[in-house]
């Protein structure tokens, strides 16, 4: 019997961050400021566009927090048994225990809680992170730290040396659907913008072309589970891994891009007037154009003398509105040449009728 009876608890308290790490933690903040940011502009839009613009933000946000988001995570696929086995090496001490292997894009989170947590004088929870792109250096600095049997053995399994070669699975489909992920982020952030144009068709497509490749990086990710299982046997049980809540959430978010994507193209096919107002891009500025000239006046300074009714221009007076021109320029004629005058004549045209050619 040892001074730590039979233990060796040098291992440092650091812990390494569980699904909700920093960078997680980062993201959700991020965009929870930008929800708050558009959603104080709500307040300055009326009626029922108010609803439709807050679903719109809150939709948008949350399938781009998403995207951005399944990249970090470590549950996409996970497995967990409660066992007994040995805790430390050179050591008969056998712990009953919480084990649990967490598969994310870039690397695994391995946990060990005990059950009851405190065991041989001492608190039995960890929690270990091991990326793939630097998994042998992090496998020997837990054999020099003396990390528990069961977190080392899973780690094992992960090295390119392990005949299981899951390092060489995981790591290329997971480098694969990060890919994918970030190919979507980027149409949604495309789609977002053909939204505040008056391309709404566009950007129902872009949409859908984001629910695509969120189903690649799925699909990607699936190409794991076609090779043989690797089984983890720890004590007298065993384990295999399955898909876990970010795959799931990467499900969810497909088919919701997918939904609405269909509906703008649907809607924007069969009324694309009421879809332009409902986006605020269907005002039309050669419209606005047309309506403001709907009426012209002439200026009465050279029309002295000359009894004429308010003018308004329509197809069936052309006659009359020639007339008129010809009898302004008739009277600046007739002006004394040493005398300047303003010269002010207004010729409106019609949408429906182009009169310069006539002049």
């Amino acid at each position: 019997m040892t001074f730590y009876d039979d233990i060796y608890p040098f291992y440092p308290l650091q812990r390494t961050p569980f699904i909700f790490s920093s960078r997680l933690l980062t993201i959700i903040l991020v965009f929870v400021v930008l929800a708050v940011s558009l959603l104080l502009i709500l307040p300055g839009i009326r009626g029922k566009s108010r609803l439709f613009w807050t679903f719109r933000i809150i939709t948008s946000l949350f399938i781009g927090a998403v995207i951005v988001a399944l990249n970090f995570t470590n549950d996409w696929a996970e497995a967990r048994m409660t066992t007994k086995a040995t805790y430390k090496s050179f050591s008969n001490a056998v712990v009953n225990a919480e084990i649990g292997l967490h598969v994310g894009l870039y690397g695994i989170n391995v946990t060990l809680k005990g059950n009851p947590v405190v065991q041989f004088n001492e608190t039995i929870d960890y929690n270990e992170m091991f990326t793939w792109h630097n998994t042998i250096e992090e496998y020997e600095e837990a054999l020099e730290k003396g990390l528990p049997n069961p977190i080392l053995y899973i780690a094992e399994k992960f090295t390119p040396s392990s005949p299981c070669g899951l390092i060489f699975q995981y790591r290329y489909s997971g480098r694969y659907a990060s890919a994918t992920l970030w190919t979507a982020f980027c149409c949604w952030m495309l789609a977002n913008i053909l939204f505040s144009m008056p391309v709404i068709r566009y950007a129902g497509y872009m949409v859908i072309a984001t629910a695509a490749f969120i189903f690649f990086s799925m699909i990607s990710f699936t190409t794991i589970m076609n090779v043989p299982q690797c089984v983890f046997y720890i004590g007298t049980d065993s384990f295999e891994t399955e898909y876990s809540h970010s795959f799931w959430l990467a499900l969810l978010t497909g088919i919701l891009c997918t939904l609405i994507g269909l509906l703008v193209v649907m809607f924007d096919f069969l009324v694309p007037e009421k879809m332009k107002e409902a986006f605020s891009v269907g005002v039309d500025s050669c419209e606005d154009e047309d309506e403001s000239y709907s009426e012209g006046y002439l200026n009465s300074f050279f029309l002295d003398g000359v009894t004429i009714s308010p003018v308004n221009l329509k197809v069936t007076e052309v006659s009359r509105f020639m007339w008129v021109v010809h009898t302004v320029f008739e009277k600046i004629s007739n002006q004394q040449s040493n005398i300047l005058l303003p010269v002010n004549v207004s010729i409106i045209c019609l949408k429906q009728q182009k009169f310069l050619p006539l002049i």
